[in-house]
């Protein structure tokens, strides 16, 4: 009897530790991993405009350069060029040097899609890295392919496909061993590195390469430009190091309406600093939120509000808001918005029809404090320059 209780008792407490394990199985499976997250799917827009918006302040450190602005934290740089610096003129030590250098170091693959090149370290760069057995692609317009540096480049075994379009390959972005991204507002050439007023962003991510990617080979291998384009951007949305990020292309992924919609979503103030700037819809949302009593000031390329081709500028000066002609004797380049002073909207796009619905452009939305306090400095000094030349 003794055993028979005994073995009762065991079975008993077999079964109970079997039911215990079943609940402890059952809980560990519902609890979440700590993982990356996932892109979303393509249509995904997150509205980060209201609470709880997942804007973080990183930490960015200067980085020394002789002419021009740079500043890096873990996977994220931002350069803006000097066109007032006394050293400009010699057309050394600028955004070329992270460039060439970024260049130098590539051990796979370097894609390219410019709208226009014309720096002689950029080329030679390129040229080192063909030699060396990197693999170099380029996409260019085709109206600039007949320049001396494309020409020379294809001379040196680089394979460049232009986009014989009546619209513009507008892009200005670089993807160096499909791990890292260059891309802004600047083109490759000595204007646009020492005399223009331009942004310059290198991102580390093999997702937000991916993106970049998929749009090189829509344009080099499947011969899609413009409207041809079909929205397959892998990872429309990411994280990197706790900050997000937003990747688009036009005209694939309709622009205008996620910038129009951070644009109606600004709670405090919006700045802008546009080379062209003719899109109806955004200067209505602009003159609205300014009607509101939200500060709004923005800073426009002279030559564009000169040129009769739409610009917004005489709409927005009647409507009471702070915009002003730029004093940079050469171009004031940026695509910048510059939201809450938290987001910034940048890339090759110009705030137009045309790179909404024609050009092949590319736009990259940061959400973070101190990203967006850099672009803040860039925008006052560009500010200082336009107050000063009409003071003169």
């Amino acid at each position: 009897m003794f055993k028979t209780k005994k073995l009762n008792s065991l079975k008993t407490a077999l079964a109970f530790g079997a039911l215990l394990l079943a609940i402890l199985s059952c809980t560990i499976s519902r609890v979440e991993p700590l993982t990356t997250p996932t892109a979303p799917s393509a249509n995904f827009t997150p509205d980060y405009t209201g609470l709880g918006t997942p804007v973080r302040n990183s930490n960015l450190i200067g980085i020394p350069m002789q002419v021009g602005y740079g500043y890096r934290s873990a996977f994220f740089d931002v350069y803006f060029t000097d066109p007032l610096n006394t050293n400009a003129s010699k057309h050394e030590g600028g955004l070329d040097m992270p460039l060439d250098k970024s260049i130098d170091e590539a051990r796979i693959s370097i894609d390219l899609a410019i709208y226009s090149i014309n720096s002689y370290p950029i080329r030679d760069a390129l040229i080192r890295a063909k030699k060396r057995g990197v693999e170099v692609r380029m996409v260019m317009e085709s109206d600039n392919m007949k320049d001396p540096v494309p020409l020379e480049l294809k001379k040196a075994g680089i394979p460049i496909v232009g986009d014989r379009r009546q619209g513009l390959m507008h892009n200005k972005f670089m993807v160096v061993d499909r791990a890292e991204v260059w891309t802004g507002s600047m083109n490759f050439t000595v204007s646009g590195i020492y005399e223009d007023n331009n942004n310059l962003i290198r991102i580390h991510s093999n997702k937000v390469a991916k993106d970049y990617l998929v749009e090189f080979d829509e344009m080099f291998k499947h011969d899609y430009f413009g409207p041809d384009t079909v929205a397959e951007t892998p990872y429309p949305y990411v994280v990197i190091d706790g900050m997000p990020m937003e990747i688009y292309f036009s005209p694939d992924d309709h622009v205008a309406n996620r910038i129009a919609q951070l644009l109606r979503g600004a709670k405090q103030s919006i700045y802008f600093m546009s080379y062209a700037l003719t899109a109806n819809d955004f200067g209505e949302i602009l003159k609205d939120k300014s009607q509101e009593g939200m500060p709004i000031a923005g800073i426009l390329e002279d030559s564009q509000i000169k040129s009769g081709l739409g610009s917004e500028y005489n709409f927005l000066k009647q409507a009471g808001m702070s915009i002003y002609k730029d004093g940079n004797p050469g171009l004031m380049h940026h695509k910048v918005f510059i939201i809450d002073q938290q987001i910034v909207i940048t890339g090759s796009y110009n705030f137009t029809s045309s790179a909404e619905t024609t050009n092949d452009e590319n736009v990259t939305i940061i959400f973070d404090k101190q990203v967006a306090a850099r672009y803040m400095e860039e925008y006052q000094r560009v500010y200082t320059q336009a107050i000063k030349a009409q003071n003169n």
